[in-house]
């Protein structure tokens, strides 16, 4: 599978998440979002790319906000986003020093 289509697939199944964790059907969705449904579907799927403006009504229809996150964050992010014990106090993001980017 090409990168492209792995990045499509792992939106669509974030879209889909959300509008089931919210009790929402694809037709609701796609109405908020001014979509058809066959198109929300697509979308959903990973089966088709859509325009940047398409993908934020979507999250907005979701309640989601869509945001670009550098690539160097990314590690951040799911740290904030991942369930963890509350005995647990790790930072979420630690920086290596330059000699060490293997660590």
């Amino acid at each position: 599978m090409k990168p492209e289509s792995e990045a499509l697939q792992q939106i669509g199944q974030l879209l889909k998440a959300a509008r089931k964790g919210q009790g929402l059907t694809q037709e609701q969705v796609a109405d908020m979002a001014g979509l058809s449904r066959p198109r929300y579907r697509e979308i959903e799927a990973g089966g088709t790319a859509a325009r940047t403006s398409t993908l934020i009504n979507i999250a907005r229809a979701l309640g989601l906000e869509l945001m670009l996150v550098p690539q160097a964050m990314v590690p951040a992010v799911d740290a904030l986003l991942r369930p963890h014990d509350d005995d647990e106090d790790l930072p979420a993001f630690v920086s290596h020093p330059e000699g060490d980017a293997d660590a």
